[in-house]
């Protein structure tokens, strides 16, 4: 295939619709035909290609003397201040990285060597598509950015929840995340990506529809920042002491399994509490159940990269884990909040350039685009060049340099020399170049011609979106059905419904015509022509999939009690008594704060009203109440709804007779109880509750309640 031949649809190649005409003066100009006018640089220099950054030879590093690329990154680095464009709402933690198996025979790091040392780290989550302001549930990647204080400076893990992204090129970054945020010219909606701009970009970009899919799925939906993966995306190398490289991929696995939440449940927890992965976060430190993941690594040769389907720096694939599999190598624990949250959560600088000894880049041209960056970035946000002097930010190993001066400059070389090379000797002279110590790059080779092009072996944008999608279980499919039509469904234009539909039949008949009918389209519009064919027959791969890696027990999670006056407290005592041996919380919700009062009359405090503690904050819930109680609740709308919502999220449900006409009232009959709501009234009783909890959720409730 040659050069020319092997770009990669998007934007104007993607739809063959716009054609420029050439006006007076140069000029070209809107008119009703629906010509276009050329796009130029600010400078007005008319851009060729808008889809592809500068590099040298098709799968080569991304050339500085881009200056289309360098601009239009430029100006999008500074188009907020001093919010952060994207990732703006986050929450940050301290804690140590703990090594627990050696990687010397890959790896020079000295963080990677000796098993058993720990380091300091920071770790931010983050949203990615909404201001500051939004809420904390919205439908959207995670980012997932951990900054570890090494002996030997700063490194930088900049991950997300997901393995794979949007796109190729960082030069279409800025179209992806304008497409993303609320429109220009109504200011709305705000972090969703449910709307005509966004699923228009997505239509237009087929290496999108990998990610779109996995956007779509339970992915975008955490339970907690606790209970989800990261991942640092990109294709890196490690480098050992004697030179050699191996790729590596990074992978954060959580301590206590995967959970999501459901969609109609994340709706009413933005509602009940915005702030709700926050808070979690929050109390699980307060309370001493520290948060942890193991860090996993992928490690691979030339033969596996060469050999494999898909190119290993096309940051839209990942590597299954059944071809390659995740080594643990270290585990992340989180154990201090943060002091402030402006000085260190909203100050804290991440940048995918923050790398050590032993680590180096690739030739991955979305992470080349970000290393450029993230650090532009920074200089906007935080005011100057000397961010690093911020205590969050600062190395926690020594560091000698001869940086000077600058906005806000907290501490300067001393003494004359301000420079090197200089001839004054000793400590006067400063600091000097380390030759067994200091960072060196890996000497990869590259050669090629310049040019705006990607290498023909990107160009399959379908077939890991059809292994995902195979790889999930039956109702996470029907999640992802769902969600493409629930989002497809506020877009207004009809050809853009139909386009992303076109791209789905590319990665599942029937994902398509259950998104089709769900959208109600006559007939299923002609696949889109995928630009390389894709590929049948993937293995399934039961990594990818939420439920089948979910938690081996209840721990970390937490109860939903509600509670009335005249409550029985041995079964209260009871269900704390299971929770607590399974490592879960109990949070009790009355008709009051304060406190309920038991049969024997001791007063218990409730921590949630009952129209302030909906069922959506809790994991599994739990019925307490007495005869009298039950018919006081049952005309209170939100205790109906405590377990009414219960119910259709399919979650565990642990009841006491007198609970039943509440339930009743409530619209949960008796004839639909299943192995999902136990009566409980003895110690015996509510463990076998608590460990039923531990499947999360009865999934086969959903096709009972979910007739659409």
């Amino acid at each position: 295939m040659t050069a020319s031949s092997s770009k990669i649809p998007g934007g104007d190649h993607a739809t063959g619709l716009n054609i420029s005409a050439r006006g007076e003066g140069g000029e070209t100009h809107q008119t009703a035909g629906g010509e276009t006018p050329s796009l130029t640089t600010a400078q007005g220099v008319p851009v060729s290609d808008d889809q592809n950054s500068l590099r040298l030879g098709q799968r080569g590093p991304t050339l500085l003397e881009d200056f289309h690329f360098r601009e239009k990154i430029f100006h999008f680095d500074h188009e907020r201040i001093p919010e952060r464009v994207v990732h703006a709402r986050g929450f940050g933690a301290h804690g140590f990285f703990e090594l627990t198996d050696s990687l010397s025979d890959v790896t020079c790091a000295d963080v990677l060597q000796r098993p058993g040392e720990r380091v300091p780290a920071f770790v931010r989550f983050s949203t990615v598509a909404g201001s500051l302001g939004s809420f904390d549930l919205a439908r959207d990647v995670r980012g997932f950015a951990v900054k570890l204080y090494t002996q030997e400076g700063n490194w930088d893990i900049v991950g997300n929840n997901i393995p794979v992204f949007f796109i190729q090129d960082a030069i279409k970054f800025p179209d992806l995340i304008h497409s993303v945020k609320p429109e220009p010219d109504r200011g709305f909606p705000q972090a969703q990506s449910a709307h005509d701009n966004f699923w228009d970009f997505i239509s237009l970009s087929p290496e999108s529809i990998n990610m779109a899919t996995w956007a779509m799925s339970d992915r975008a939906l955490p339970r907690s920042f606790r209970f989800m993966e990261g991942f640092g995306v990109h294709s890196f190398r490690f480098v050992n002491a004697k030179g050699a490289s191996t790729y590596v991929k990074f992978h954060w696995k959580p301590k206590l399994g995967l959970q999501s939440v459901v969609w109609n449940e994340a709706v009413k927890i933005n509602g009940a509490d915005p702030d709700f992965h926050r808070r979690d976060l929050w109390s699980a430190i307060q309370s001493g159940n520290f948060p942890e993941w193991e860090l996993g690594v992928q490690l691979f040769d030339d033969a596996f990269a060469d050999s494999f389907d898909f190119d290993i720096l096309d940051a839209t694939k990942l590597i299954p884990e059944e071809l390659v599999p995740v080594r643990r190598v270290g585990r992340l624990v989180l154990d201090r909040v943060v002091d402030n949250f402006f000085a260190e959560t909203e100050q804290v600088a991440f940048c995918t350039q923050n790398i050590v000894r032993g680590v180096d880049f690739t030739n991955d041209p979305l992470l080349q685009g970000r290393n450029f960056s993230y650090l532009d970035t920074q200089l906007k946000r935080l005011g100057g060049p000397n961010f690093t002097h911020i205590p969050i930010n600062a190395p926690k190993c020594p560091f000698h340099h001869f940086q000077q001066d600058g906005h806000m400059a907290m501490h300067n070389p001393k003494g004359r020399a301000n420079y090197e090379p200089n001839s004054w000797g000793g400590a006067a002279g400063g600091p000097r170049e380390d030759h067994t110590r200091g960072f060196e790059s890996f000497p990869e080779q590259n050669a090629g011609v310049k040019s705006r092009v990607r290498s023909a072996r990107f160009s399959d944008h379908y077939s890991q979106a059809r292994q995902f999608y195979a790889s999930q279980t039956e109702p996470e499919q029907v999640h992802i059905q769902q969600a493409f039509t629930f989002e497809l469904s506020k877009v207004e234009t009809p050809q853009i419904r139909a386009r992303v539909v076109a791209h789905l039949r590319n990665v599942d008949e029937g994902l398509a015509k259950a998104v089709a009918t769900g959208l109600g389209l006559e007939t299923l519009p002609e696949p889109t022509i995928p630009a390389s064919p894709v590929v049948e027959g993937l293995s399934a791969s039961p990594a990818l999939s939420i439920v089948k890696n979910g938690p081996k027990s209840f721990e970390g999670r937490k109860i939903g009690v509600l509670l009335s006056d005249g409550f029985d407290p041995a079964v209260l005592a009871a269900l704390c008594k299971a929770a607590q041996a399974e490592g879960a919380d109990v949070e009790l919700v009355g008709p009051r704060v304060g406190y309920v009062e038991a049969s024997d009359g001791q007063k218990v405090p409730a921590a949630q009203k009952v129209n302030g503690g909906p069922s959506v904050l809790y994991d599994a819930v739990a019925l307490v109440v007495s005869a009298k109680g039950a018919d006081l609740l049952s005309n209170e709308a939100t205790a109906r709804d405590f377990i009414a919502d219960a119910y259709a999220h399919a979650k565990f449900i642990a009841y006491v007779g007198d609970a039943v006409p509440l339930m009743e009232r409530a619209g949960v009959r008796q004839q639909d109880f299943d192995d999902g709501i136990v009566k409980i009234a003895a110690d015996a009783d509510a463990a076998a509750f608590v460990k039923a909890c531990r499947a999360l959720r009865l999934w086969a409730r959903e096709k009972k309640v979910h007739a659409v």
